[in-house]
């Protein structure tokens, strides 16, 4: 069996990333009710308790809303770096000893038969980190939560089979939207968000011949639209010459399991 995965939730109200192989089950963030979570699993036709760890990418409550109470119920260890850690640890709630563990940034783990490197993005959140998951030769990256695409990233996350991406905002709806200058000033900069066009951008320079499938994440509900970030960063991609099938994700509905490489 390859990787298989569903964005289950992806947006500024809650987001969750789910991962398997042959012998990991891998949630990623928790940022919903653990009722949503339970319902969202079964949704993809997957038991929460068959779950073999839970990624944190940083302390934001849409990542880390459900956290505690769902990894209590289901017996679940947790992973997130130092500071992260210290940064949450007052929400999550009580945890035991053998649900506390420590993945380091810039650092690659086994997990059985899948290796997940973790990497630093640029937001302002303690020390906000993503991550690549590999299996038999398939790889897959997961990144949202970014300011800006750096040259690092770039190359950590490159020539990927299935990339889940942020395409945040559109720049014009967010400058005259409602939101205060603070907050879209906070949106637009280096700790920010990545826009549809800029996400097209970074999109076009890492992918290769093994891409496959792009999921669109993280959409503002104020300042997105999802016809309008697929159209968006089509075309930024089909002027470099690129064609590539976009899909959509939700804030409340998951995505169908997806097989990498079939």
């Amino acid at each position: 069996m390859t990787l298989r995965f569903s964005v289950l939730a992806s947006g500024s109200t809650g987001n969750a990333f789910y991962i398997e192989s042959e012998n990991e089950k891998i949630l990623v963030d928790a940022g919903l009710s653990g009722k949503k979570l339970d319902e969202l699993f079964a949704g993809i036709g997957r038991d929460a308790g068959d779950l073999t760890g839970i990624l944190v990418t940083h302390e934001h409550s849409d990542h880390v809303k459900g956290l505690g109470i769902f990894a209590r119920k289901h017996n679940l260890p947790i992973y997130a770096n130092e500071k992260t850690w210290k940064a949450m640890e007052s929400g999550v709630g009580k945890l035991t000893l053998d649900q506390k563990f420590y993945f380091g940034m810039e650092e690659m783990k086994t997990f059985s038969d899948m290796e997940i490197e973790s990497f630093g993005v640029s937001h302002d959140a303690a020390e906000p980190m993503f991550y690549t998951f590999r299996h038999d030769g398939k790889k897959v990256a997961l990144v949202t939560d970014l300011g800006y695409v750096s040259e690092r990233i770039k190359k950590t996350v490159e020539a990927a089979d299935a990339y889940i991406f942020e395409a945040n905002h559109d720049v014009e709806m967010l400058r005259v939207g409602r939101y205060p200058w603070n907050v879209k000033r906070r949106i637009l900069g280096d700790s920010g968000h990545v826009s549809n066009e800029d996400s097209g951008l970074a999109i076009a320079d890492i992918i290769d011949n093994n891409t496959k499938r792009i999921y669109l994440a993280h959409l503002s509900q104020d300042n997105n639209m999802k016809d309008l970030a697929r159209m968006s960063v089509d075309h930024v991609l089909k002027e470099r010459g690129i064609q590539l099938d976009l899909h959509d994700t939700d804030p409340s509905m998951p995505t169908p399991l997806y097989e990498v490489g079939s």
